[in-house]
């Protein structure tokens, strides 16, 4: 019983476990009642779903509050509305990529959900590093601070530039070296396939399978500005990694629901910028303009929620007549 009352990276062991109990049981409810046949999920039950993990998202919040304080329960908030509001921008380009690789909506869910976790296993290991890194030199803070509004300001004022998925290196440098079939085969990721030159079977890898590897590696670009997003909020690794984790988990239920609707949401990249923005300038306000040691947390959460609710408000007003133009 001590075991579990013992510290590991600032956290009771017993808080870590009962995390990644939580998350079992949300990936095993995947695995074993959602995804137990091959079915497109219609947008009513992608928000109902969304709204399932949400409201869990928001109550692992509030257990936080009680057990850690006021504090850390702001600041996984905001952590997980930051992430929440990121993941929506990423939905565009998971589009796009199953739409390069001609994968249907029935066979899109096992993807994404392959895809979170590995995204569970990545993020842990980029978020211990960087912890790591901004506890034992803490001018590093100040680089990821730096990025952020570089990353912000940049985001403000580029153009918009599709992304190439078939010329990705890692897709061609995968198709050079291992057998790759040219048509699904069902939900699967591997199937044996007769070799062109020798005629004899071998393992050969399906295009749900390219498009999960690309996936993957589209969330990685995009853990570049999430993870110093969450670590100029704070540096507790248990509110980093579950905060991040939380947001990503509910992704597969709201890609459904927002993926025909994506055009609709032209606006959030604005407001994401200027979050970022915010996030990375507060640390340089908190301690060369304030003299204080922290950015007041529930300010900070105030303006992340606002600019993040306000990007999606207008976005939703803007483009409320595309669709009725589409249609006519």
């Amino acid at each position: 019983m001590e075991f579990l009352f013992a510290d590991w990276l600032g956290t009771p062991v017993w808080f870590w476990l009962a995390f990644m109990a939580l998350v079992a049981a949300l990936t095993a409810f995947d695995l074993g009642i959602l995804n137990k046949e091959n079915k497109e999920m219609g947008i009513a039950e992608s928000l109902k779903l969304s709204a399932l993990y949400i409201g869990i998202a928001l109550a692992f919040g509030a257990w936080i509050w009680a057990e850690k304080g006021g504090e850390a329960g702001i600041q996984y908030y905001t952590g997980f509305f930051i992430e929440k509001a990121l993941s929506i921008d990423n939905i565009f380009v998971i589009s796009l990529i199953f739409a390069t690789f001609a994968i249907p909506p029935r066979f899109q869910y096992r993807a994404l959900l392959w895809g979170i976790i590995a995204v569970i296993v990545l993020r842990g290991l980029m978020i211990a590093g960087g912890v790591a890194l901004v506890s034992e030199y803490g001018w590093v803070l100040y680089i990821f601070a730096a990025f952020l509004v570089f990353t912000g300001i940049k985001m403000l004022f580029a153009g918009e530039k599709p992304m190439d998925v078939a010329g990705n290196p890692v897709v061609k440098w995968l198709s050079r070296h291992i057998p790759i079939t040219h048509e699904l085969h069902g939900e699967k990721f591997f199937v044996r396939t007769p070799d062109a030159k020798t005629g004899k079977l071998v393992l050969a890898a399906t295009p749900l399978f390219l498009a999960l590897v690309v996936i993957n590696l589209a969330d990685l670009v995009f853990a570049v500005d999430s993870v110093p997003a969450i670590l100029a909020i704070t540096t507790d690794s248990f509110i980093v990694y579950t905060s991040n984790i939380m947001a990503i988990l509910g992704l597969r239920a709201l890609y459904f629901a927002l993926a025909a609707m994506v055009h609709r949401f032209h606006y959030l990249k604005y407001a994401l910028a200027l979050v970022l923005v915010f996030i990375g300038s507060k640390i340089f306000v908190a301690d060369f303009v304030l003299g204080a040691e922290k950015f007041p947390p529930l300010l900070s959460l105030g303006v992340t929620f606002g600019l993040i609710a306000g990007g999606i408000i207008w976005s939703l007003v803007k483009t409320r007549g595309d669709d009725q133009a589409a249609a006519s």
